[in-house]
């Protein structure tokens, strides 16, 4: 499975992005993370396979909402009110499981796509 995530850019505070994730193969569990200078990799929004069953971070709830396109095999992070603390590279992830919200549960990885917000 290849995972090619696009759509991150520079942003003032309270702008929006809207992030993809386009994948091969067959379709998974998706998930979103993100990583900012020193710190660990942190879970964002995650989506399941059937039904679409959505889960997200309190830090990001009310703000992003994480959606899919099965037909094109395509999963996308819309991010809304964005603010400075939102700055982090962010990665799109695929589980041959469940939903989940950990790096651990994730069996592919794509590359990151960095999101800036200015204040």
């Amino acid at each position: 499975v290849q995972l090619q995530a696009s759509g991150g850019g520079l942003v003032q505070a309270g702008g929006s992005l809207r992030l993809s994730c386009a994948a091969s193969g067959r379709s998974y569990a998706m998930g979103w993370f993100r990583q900012a200078p020193g710190k660990e990799r942190e879970f964002v929004a995650a989506i399941s396979w059937v039904g679409g069953n959505t889960y997200y971070s309190d830090s990001v709830k009310g703000r992003f909402t994480i959606s899919r396109d099965n037909a094109k095999n395509t999963v996308y992070l819309q991010m809304n009110s964005l603010k400075p603390e939102d700055t982090a590279v962010y990665y799109c992830a695929a589980s041959r499981g469940v939903m989940a919200t950990t790096p651990d549960e994730y069996d592919y990885w794509g590359r990151g796509t960095q999101v800036t917000v200015s204040s």
